[in-house]
């Protein structure tokens, strides 16, 4: 049985600790939730253990699509075991839909859909910069990852939202923008960090109405209700 051991990093919403196995953690989802590089924060009951069942059900669909990810296995109800990863300090973002920081940098229009191509985007992961917006040259001359793992980045995050986009269409869910981060392990670069309500907006396909960390950061309400609709509807067991 792995061991929960040392404690060797502390988010906003989890908390990673070694074990027993030198290349596998523990990822533990906590209940704190946080908006605006942390300036808001505020603990929902229940939320930690929904992410973990969310990110286990989505990191397992990406792995039998052949997307190769840290994500080992679900241990407990906010606990998951994964590979120990050195991640890259990018955030690679994709938006299907204008909306949010997007349309007030840019100064366009809400709603805007990217048919031909999801816009891809790289951040500094930096909560004390504010994440800034980076791009492919930033990342080579800083050496925060190569030109290969550019490319490789954007090419895994593409198929990602192909293989997601289509599972929350087929839920009656529309996938507008997430984001995912990637570690090196064995010489390989794969998909880290969690997939959850957390880093993505996911809006009903009918109403249109926000299912996700958007009602918090907005003020509203029902963060925990909205994540148990999105899980439901996709078929997670939460």
């Amino acid at each position: 049985m792995t061991e929960k051991q040392n404690l060797i990093s502390e988010g906003k919403a989890k908390s990673l600790f070694e074990t027993s196995i030198a290349n596998e953690l523990l990822m533990v989802y906590r209940d704190d939730t946080s908006a605006f590089d942390g300036k808001k924060k505020e603990a929902l009951s229940g939320k930690g253990s929904i992410n973990n069942k969310f990110n286990a059900f989505i990191m397992s669909h990406l792995q039998r699509n052949g997307v190769e990810t840290h994500f080992l296995k679900q241990t407990s109800d906010n606990e998951s075991l994964v590979k120990r990863l050195d991640m890259l300090p990018v955030e690679c973002v994709v938006r299907n839909i204008a909306t949010g920081s997007l349309c007030r940098r840019l100064g366009v229009k809400e709603g805007i859909k990217f048919e031909e191509q999801p816009l891809f985007e790289f951040f500094l992961k930096d909560d004390d910069l504010g994440d800034p917006l980076i791009n492919d040259n930033h990342i080579i001359a800083f050496k925060w990852g190569t030109a290969d793992e550019i490319e490789q980045m954007k090419k895994i995050t593409f198929e990602i939202n192909k293989y997601l986009c289509k599972i929350f269409d087929d839920a009656g869910l529309i996938l507008v923008d997430y984001k995912v981060e990637y570690g090196r392990y064995d010489g390989k670069l794969i998909l880290g960090d969690e997939f959850t309500p957390d880093g993505c907006r996911i809006w009903d396909k009918e109403t249109g109405e926000s299912l996700d960390k958007d009602r918090f950061r907005k003020d509203l309400g029902d963060v925990v209700e909205s994540y148990q609709i999105v899980a439901h509807k996709l078929g997670v067991k939460v």
